[in-house]
């Protein structure tokens, strides 16, 4: 995987910020006002054709349904978000998104951690 140019940095970033400010807007119309949807990174290919928008979910406890929403929804979020980003890009890269969950195994690692401690299962001696 070739790295990331400064340009497709900068795209991510216009990107990331957009579609976070267009989510606070329509997210209720979306998802249902019930879920917390977060724009937590963007990717953005070489050709600026394509961007992938990993999102953190919570408040819910089926996740894939918030994202199978959003993408039944694919043509009027694309549009929506193309009418909020024309004017700071010369071409708007279609969205594909993804589920983030890095803070969902970070708790699960934790939580898991926190059990051995209180088994004393980490290899401590104790004193």
């Amino acid at each position: 995987m070739a790295k990331e140019t400064k340009r497709q940095r900068q795209m991510s970033e216009i990107v990331k910020r957009h579609f976070s400010e267009y989510l606070q807007l329509n997210g209720s119309n979306i998802y249902g006002s019930e879920a917390l949807v977060t724009v937590t990174n963007v990717k953005i290919s070489p050709d600026f054709n394509l961007a992938k928008v990993y999102l953190s979910i919570y408040n819910t406890e089926n996740k894939q349904e918030v994202i199978l929403m959003m993408e039944d929804q694919q043509y009027e979020i694309q549009q929506g978000f193309y009418q909020r980003v024309r004017k700071h890009v010369r071409r708007v890269p279609e969205l594909n998104f993804y589920m983030d969950d890095t803070l969902d195994e970070m708790y699960r690692l934790r939580s898991l951690f926190n059990k051995l401690e209180d088994d004393n299962q980490m290899g401590r001696n104790e004193e």
